[in-house]
């Protein structure tokens, strides 16, 4: 019998700040549940302009602070990745907007959301964009992001589960 394995991008602008915080976040969560043989973890960008830089060194200090390494760095999001994600969860509702339009199929769209939609009661829907702003906006994405992944965490091992 094989074993479901789950594979999951986060997806924002310019794929430096947002969207590896969650990856990194997510890939502690994995870890420490003992899931990485089911759930495989990646991040992407909408935007060429930032493909092969290395991730902001405010989102990778404030990750550090905690214990996780953001590195890799950014790759854009091309339709084809549709076909090795079952989901692609979007930063906020213009890259969701932009994956959807980037999907060639209902079934692609159907796999897109927000991150943020996982969580249970969240105060707003988008992760903001810390890039442009100051210090604190990079420890806030990071919590966001926690609580956005730990509740997706959930979802995803009551999938496993059935």
């Amino acid at each position: 019998m094989e074993v479901e394995r789950v594979n999951v991008c986060f997806v924002c602008s310019g794929n430096i700040c947002r969207s590896p915080t969650a990856e990194a976040i997510m890939k502690d969560l994995v870890e420490r549940a003992h899931l990485g043989d089911r759930l495989h973890v990646e991040s992407a960008g909408t935007a060429a302009y930032r493909e092969g830089a290395p991730r902001d060194e405010r989102s990778a200090a404030v990750a550090s602070s905690r214990g996780i390494s953001l590195d890799g760095s950014a790759q854009l999001f091309r339709p084809e990745d549709f076909a090795r994600f079952d989901y692609v969860l979007a930063m906020d509702e213009r890259n969701r907007i932009e994956l959807s339009e980037l999907a060639a199929t209902a079934e692609d769209r159907g796999k897109v959301a927000l991150l943020r939609d996982f969580e249970r009661n969240p105060s707003e829907r988008s992760v903001p964009d810390p890039y442009h702003g100051g210090e604190r906006g990079f420890d806030e994405v990071f919590e966001i992001c926690e609580a956005a992944c730990c509740c997706l965490l959930s979802t995803l091992v009551s999938r496993l589960e059935r």
